[in-house]
């Protein structure tokens, strides 16, 4: 999208807290292009991101459900923002899928984009992704994909265009078994928070509600049981159903510590600077019964605190 080498100063803006791959080409891959960025704080206010602006800013990029911590930014007062100063606005809609925020540019957004890798996809056997916005832009990108690859494989377009087909009757049931598995974490003695935006206590839960179609909050989520590392590496060692693996979106229910998978490329300040704990769980969940999940990260977290409590020597952070 830049024309010559004197437009290569252009900003980025970014949430604060996002994927850590996409921190890591925010903050490293496209500084060697000459494009600088800036971390804003979706939480406050749309008025104190003005003062970060610069005469070259030209996108502002968010996260419609943020990873790993399940934020839901004020959509349209970012759209709002975007479209008052000049900016392009560009949204990754990957947690919420275009089931639950149907369709993403109806809060104004510029650019949807979507890792077709994951939800859309549906069965974790190939890489694709999506970009969703004007004729005009499109064809731009088109044209950018074409001399600088990244075009899909026929088999990886047809393995996509398959899953696409159960998209709707997967997401719903990720929908019921994420609400169903978030209410027992918060229960459990064991678990000191949970971030999922379809509780009540979450944070813009009203404002989910407004957006998100059904109630459907997606089927991400995060926890953080007592203990800090070592509880939640016990955690996972337990768990039956669900596998410890680093990906999403599939029919399989995946947990990890995005400490050490997912924005293992941050330095452990870094990571608390965004709010993302070394014992911090992130679970994608799948389309499992949903009982049996719950059971199973219940019995996890009973074993994990029964194995600490015989063992009182380890160290606990």
């Amino acid at each position: 999208m830049h024309q010559n080498a004197d437009e290569f100063a252009y900003m980025l803006r970014a949430q604060r807290a996002a994927y850590g791959g996409t921190y890591e080409l925010v903050h490293h891959q496209l500084r060697d292009l000459g494009i600088s960025a800036s971390m804003i704080d979706i939480a406050a206010a749309a008025d104190s991101w003005r003062p970060l602006l610069q005469p070259n800013t030209k996108v502002i990029y968010v996260e419609a459900i943020s990873n790993p911590l399940m934020e839901v930014p004020d959509l349209p007062a970012v759209a709002a923002f975007a479209k008052q100063h000049g900016l392009t606005s560009v949204i990754d809609a990957t947690f919420a899928t275009p089931i639950n925020l149907q369709p993403a540019l109806d809060p104004g957004f510029d650019v949807v984009i979507h890792s077709a890798t994951k939800f859309l996809n549906g069965h974790s056997d190939l890489i694709a992704g999506v970009v969703a916005s004007s004729a005009e832009i499109v064809s731009q990108i088109k044209s950018k994909a074409n001399h600088l690859g990244g075009s899909l494989d026929p088999h990886a377009a047809f393995l996509l265009h398959r899953g696409v087909k159960t998209l709707a009757l997967r997401v719903e049931r990720q929908n019921a078994n994420a609400a169903l598995l978030a209410e027992a974490l918060e229960k459990h003695p064991q678990v000191a928070a949970v971030f999922y935006p379809g509780l009540p206590s979450a944070p813009r839960y009203e404002l989910v509600r407004e957006l998100f179609i059904n109630g459907g909050a997606g089927g991400m989520l995060a926890f953080e049981p007592y203990g800090g590392m070592h509880a939640a590496e016990a955690v996972l060692k337990h768990l039956k159903l669900g596998m410890v693996a680093p990906s999403l979106g599939g029919v399989e229910t995946l947990a990890t510590r995005p400490s050490s998978t997912t924005h293992v490329g941050l330095t452990r300040e870094q990571r608390q600077a965004i709010g993302i704990g070394e014992g911090l769980i992130r679970v994608a969940v799948g389309i499992e019964n949903g009982q049996d999940l719950v059971d199973d990260f219940m019995q996890a977290l009973d074993a994990a605190a029964a194995a600490a409590a015989a063992a009182p020597t380890n160290k606990v952070e």
